[in-house]
């Protein structure tokens, strides 16, 4: 498995166009760079109360699936990584206070909790969970990288 390559300029790939290109990384590698994928998704993507994160991770799904459809792997992990993301940013802001890690005097910014962000979080993991066992998703997903990325 190669490693996402941050060295590529994604302001001008097109990776619809150029699929043999993209690498599938670890975890959230390369969700807000690659195009067209980003501009198509990134709109949809909310999580600030568990509404929002529903219908947000519900659009993201359909468009997870509406990749599936037209045979575009690199548009379902696409999607499969905004979904994790919105599980791991809502995780963030449940944990720590405003989302930041660290408080501006350096030290470790720790909360007690946020119940509505960590709703949000449970929310998006249930889809993320769905879309990254996908069947159909799993088998492209290995055919990528066994064309692509040995």
């Amino acid at each position: 498995m190669k490693a996402f390559d941050y060295e590529l300029d994604y302001e001008q790939l097109d990776l619809r166009k150029q699929p043999e290109l993209y690498r599938v990384g670890r975890g959230e590698q390369g969700v807000l760079l690659v195009q067209p994928y980003k501009g198509e998704i990134l709109p949809h993507w909310r999580f600030k109360t568990p509404d929002i994160a529903r219908e947000s991770s519900e659009k993201i799904y359909a468009m997870f699936l509406a990749y599936k459809e037209e045979d575009d792997f690199v548009g379902m992990d696409m999607a499969r990584k905004f979904l994790q993301m919105g599980y791991t940013r809502a995780r963030r802001y449940t944990n720590y206070k405003g989302g930041r890690k660290y408080a501006e005097n350096g030290t470790l910014s720790l909360s007690k909790g946020d119940p509505v962000k960590a709703e949000s979080a449970a929310i998006f993991k249930q889809v993320w969970e769905k879309a990254k066992t996908d069947e159909d998703y799993v088998r492209m997903k290995d055919e990528h990288r066994a064309k692509y990325e040995k």
